[in-house]
């Protein structure tokens, strides 16, 4: 089976993630692609210590988890990919990982960022990178939990860009 869930979340994993999302997908393995992540030992425990019992946890770089998951090393599981922001995403994409939907939880506001969903708030170079995914023909939507309706992103990134924002 390998990839059943894709999430951007800044936080990586906690409450909602750990609990809620796992037990909904039936996964036996969290997957965390970060790259701050995977060369920090001890952000890596606390990413542990965050998973429930008897699901697998890797904490790995772009490329490495690209290699694995090309190389089919998670064919037989269920896994659940959480990513910190777009960057790695787009990332993903251009190292051949394949992917149909991408679920965005919660990118946090802070600078520059224009929040497009309550939870959700991207800069104008995030917003036309996820345009320009629209080659890859992925689904894009904001869920926060699996109990919440899904909402398409993509009709709020042709408004905004047609507000003028990302020109």
């Amino acid at each position: 089976m390998g990839i059943v869930h894709v999430r951007i979340d800044d936080r990586l994993i906690h409450g909602q993630v750990a609990t809620m999302w796992t037990n909904y997908l039936g996964v036996n393995r969290i997957m965390v692609i970060d790259d701050k992540a995977a060369s920090d030992d001890f952000l890596k425990t606390s990413l542990k210590l965050a998973v429930p019992h008897g699901i697998a946890l890797s904490v790995l770089s772009t490329e490495k988890a690209a290699d694995r998951i090309n190389d089919g090393k998670y064919s037989g599981q269920r896994v659940f990919v959480i990513l910190r922001g777009v960057d790695t995403l787009c990332r993903l994409l251009d190292l051949n990982v394949y992917m149909t939907e991408v679920n965005f939880g919660n990118i946090t506001k802070t600078g520059d960022r224009i929040k497009i969903f309550p939870t959700v708030s991207l800069t104008v170079g995030e917003i036309k990178q996820l345009k320009n995914l629209q080659k890859y023909h992925i689904k894009l939507m904001y869920q926060l939990t699996p109990q919440d309706e899904a909402e398409n992103i993509t009709s709020v990134l042709d408004k905004i860009e047609r507000g003028g924002l990302c020109k």
